[in-house]
């Protein structure tokens, strides 16, 4: 196949590595391809490598990158889609395969135009593993690779053949499932990423500089697990409430209390801090002379927030659930009065339960 990669980061080289290792011809569109190498690779933390391969070439010309491509990976933030539906709507040929990830973001209705025209559009629940880049444009360190992956895709028919192309790729058990808003619903960074972020800058404003600021995981603390819990837990009470009333499969939307097997802040807490592929990643932050303000430019800040939680809090409206926690988390973002752009349904004709399960179920 002809495999573009849309993105040069930390998923987009390891997405490049594993699909080049499998023969098939790949390019990444990045705004910086001068920097990238041809032969590329992925090690583990102790930077032993785990798996190299040599890419066609990194490109910023799209039309080059898009016009030939068979599968497409879009592994961009979730506001930086828009764009790239612009970008490549006049080269991507109907029948391409379009995946993004992680899935979640809203991404799969800024690509409605394109799906209108024959594209297939899928997505991964959550990432391979999690990865950072070690040298730009050479080198991505993966730590903690899962042992299986699921997907879903609108069209829904077409979501075996999505689940075929990732586990061939990756050389991975990958499951399918049962619609898309599995994935959109899906409480990780929306949930994991803006909670934590609320239980450490609520009481900032402007002016005021933290002396130091704590690891994001590692240094993770029960107030931020009880906080979590409850919008975990305010989640769960919009998927079911959606599931009855229009009779559809959520059950793939897992607690994270499942997913982490943990139950009450103190298990969480310990859980989070435990996980070895989280150690020693930062909060984002600025440093200010002395001390530490929040990076708000962050994609923790301008990704998670208006297209991550707002989502669920859109979802939850439309389903009549009352979500008091997300709308604390949610309200403390809006105050900071950031400037930014939020997802809206209603931008793609979704303003009831009617047309979400017309576009996520029955396309």
């Amino acid at each position: 196949m002809n495999i573009t990669i849309i993105g040069g980061g930390n998923i987009g080289t390891q997405f490049a590595v594993h699909c080049a290792a499998k023969g098939h011809i790949v390019k990444i569109l990045t705004t910086k391809p001068e920097k990238f190498s041809k032969k590329l690779a992925i090690v583990d933390k102790f930077k032993n490598i785990i798996l190299q391969s040599e890419i066609a070439e990194a490109t910023s010309n799209v039309e080059n990158a898009i016009k030939n491509a068979n599968l497409l990976f879009v592994t961009v933030p979730a506001f930086m889609v828009d764009n790239v539906v612009k970008d490549i709507k006049d080269f991507v040929k109907k029948g391409t395969y379009i995946c993004m990830v992680p899935g979640t973001g809203g991404a799969e209705c800024v690509f409605k135009q394109l799906i209108s025209k024959g594209i297939i559009f899928f997505g991964l629940q959550r990432v391979p593993s999690v990865a950072r880049l070690c040298e730009y444009g050479k080198v991505v360190v993966a730590d903690g690779y899962r042992d299986k992956l699921y997907i879903s895709s609108i069209p829904n028919i077409y979501k075996e053949d999505c689940r075929k192309i990732i586990s061939d790729l990756f050389d991975m058990r990958c499951d399918t499932l049962d619609n898309y808003l599995n994935i959109t619903l899906t409480p990780s960074n929306p949930i994991l990423h803006t909670t934590r972020l609320y239980s450490l800058f609520k009481d900032y404003h402007v002016g005021y500089v933290y002396d130091n600021i704590p690891l994001f995981y590692e240094e993770w603390n029960n107030e931020s697990s009880e906080i979590l819990l409850k919008c975990d837990y305010e989640l769960q009470q919009i998927c079911r409430k959606i599931e009855n009333i229009k009779n559809i499969d959520l059950s793939s939307v897992r607690s994270l209390t499942y997913h982490y097997d943990s139950y009450t802040p103190e298990e969480m807490t310990n859980k989070i801090r435990s996980i070895n592929s989280l150690k020693g990643l930062k909060t984002p932050f600025l440093k200010l002379g002395d001390g530490y303000v929040p990076d708000f430019n962050s994609r923790y800040f301008i990704a998670d927030f208006p297209y991550g939680l707002a989502i669920i809090k859109q979802l939850a409206k439309l389903a009549n659930v009352n979500v008091p926690n997300i709308d604390l988390v949610l309200n403390w973002f809006n105050s900071l009065n950031l400037n930014v752009k939020y997802f809206e349904y209603s931008d793609f004709g979704i303003i009831n339960l009617d047309n979400l399960i017309e576009f996520y179920v029955n396309s």
